[in-house]
């Protein structure tokens, strides 16, 4: 049986399969990115695919504090998107 490998919101701190999660990166540019591949290089923090994890993640600032940036309002709308589909 394969290990699947679990990662932790930073909005509701509940492990998830890395699969339901959406991975946030912070780039060594500086940028904020939604990493849908996994793959991309720079600071990562994982959130619930999941609209309330995303409201939860920007009113604690979670989310910036596991990034160690501001988040723009830009950035919570592309995850947003992405969440909605």
């Amino acid at each position: 049986m394969k290990k699947i490998p679990m990662r932790k919101c930073v909005a509701t701190q509940e492990q998830c399969p890395k699969k339901e999660l959406l991975r946030i990166v912070r780039t060594p540019e500086g940028t904020i990115e939604v990493d849908t591949t996994g793959k991309l290089n720079g600071r990562g923090a994982y959130l619930k695919k999941d609209e309330a994890a995303v409201e939860l993640a920007k009113k604690k600032g979670s989310l910036a504090k596991a990034l160690e940036c501001t988040i723009p309002d830009e950035v919570y709308e592309k995850i947003m998107e992405v969440v909605r589909g």
